[in-house]
């Protein structure tokens, strides 16, 4: 059963809902014949390779809210990342473009390290105040996942997989998914948004027998 992903690097909830997801995942039974496939997604495709200025000022600014609320909401966002054992330090967070950064995940899934890319790559952000919009950075983040590091180096610096990204994109926009995370269950099921662990249990589980209900009828 195929499962696509849709996620940003620099989406708090898509970390959330990522580790939601595998925690479900790891518990259903029917999981090694699961397939997930991580597809691109930018909230800002316009945001500079750096973006100068704490993620805190850049949420008033994006959302119009005043300093003190945009801290608030990031305390809120962070105390829930630690109910699912992920550290964000959003302090101290570097805001920036992602398109480079979905790029390397797409090098890294022609060898299989697609999930552990975005991983490394989310963890990079979130917890390590790594600017995931610079290219030498995503180089040694890509070398530490498994890939050759001029292999990534070559990748990032010659636009490479700027095609798959903008196909998954483009994807997204035939489904009509305006947010994520985003989880597609053979094109089928839809999950949106960074649901409670039950929610993606059942999803799992409904889906599944209803997947398997439709290929026996079409035998």
């Amino acid at each position: 059963m195929k499962i696509e992903i849709w996620s940003d690097i620099v989406c708090p909830w898509c970390y959330i809902g990522k580790r939601r997801f595998e925690t479900a995942l790891a518990s259903f039974e029917h999981r090694d014949a699961v397939q997930v496939i991580w597809r691109s997604f930018e909230l800002d495709p316009d945001a500079p390779v750096r973006l100068g200025m704490p993620l805190d000022d850049m949420l008033a600014r994006k959302y119009g809210m005043s300093l003190s609320e945009a801290k608030a909401a990031n305390a809120r966002v962070t105390e829930l990342a630690a109910g699912e054992g992920l550290s964000y330090h959003l302090e101290t967070a570097r805001p920036g473009n992602s398109f480079a950064a979905h790029r390397l995940v797409h090098l890294a899934g022609t060898k299989g390290l697609a999930g552990a890319a975005h991983e490394r790559l989310m963890k990079a952000y979130f917890t390590d105040g790594l600017a995931i919009g610079d290219r030498g950075v995503l180089a040694r983040l890509g070398v530490e996942v498994g890939l050759d590091a001029d292999d990534a180096r070559r990748a990032l610096e010659a636009d490479d997989y700027a095609q798959q990204v903008r196909d998954d994109e483009n994807r997204a926009a035939q489904f009509g998914i305006r947010g994520v995370p985003f989880f597609a269950i053979e094109e089928t099921w839809g999950i949106s948004g960074a649901q409670p662990l039950a929610e993606f249990q059942n999803a799992l589980v409904t889906s599944w027998n209803e997947w398997n209900e439709r290929g026996k009828s079409a035998v």
